[in-house]
């Protein structure tokens, strides 16, 4: 999991175990279902197949994050505004952030947190339509909120 000072929320490695499993429904998206490594959490999620194709058995780092600064939320490197820190777009800020260090990244809000099977939980995100369930133990999902804004990243 990751620490305190950072921004990353939640970070696992899954194991990629099946692709559209209930048929494809769009073009472009499809819907994974994986495992991870570490945590025994268990994650679906859409994506966009043109910009990070995907395969079964691949092996994917997933982290969940509140901000894409590699600072802690409130703090700003010496001479620049914190607003400035949780930039994406290539130039605009001289300090590269957390999506520098992943091949896909997507903004979105928790919009659901189902505690409803004793210790596991899921929490459900929606990446501008792109839907996110992830499911595991309560202590894992703990940094989790309903409401919160998060990015994803992904990394081969």
């Amino acid at each position: 999991m990751a620490s305190a000072s950072s921004n990353i929320i939640f970070d696992d490695i899954f194991a990629v175990e099946d692709i559209d499993r209930a048929g494809k429904k769009f073009d472009r998206v499809s819907r994974l279902w994986s495992k991870s490594k570490n945590y025994e959490m268990e994650l679906e999620l859409d994506y966009n197949i043109e910009l990070f194709p995907l395969s079964r058995g691949d092996h994917v780092a997933v982290a969940l994050a509140s901000s894409l600064s590699r600072e802690p939320v409130g703090v700003a490197a010496e001479g620049e505004e914190a607003d400035n820190k949780n930039t994406w777009r290539p130039g605009i800020s001289a300090n590269p952030g957390l999506e520098e260090d992943y091949d896909y990244v997507m903004f979105g809000k928790i919009y659901k947190y189902d505690e409803s099977t004793g210790e596991r939980s899921t929490v459900y995100a929606s990446f501008g339509g792109l839907l996110m369930a992830l499911t595991g133990n309560n202590r894992h999902l703990q940094n989790l909120t309903l409401g919160e804004s998060v990015y994803i990243l992904l990394r081969k």
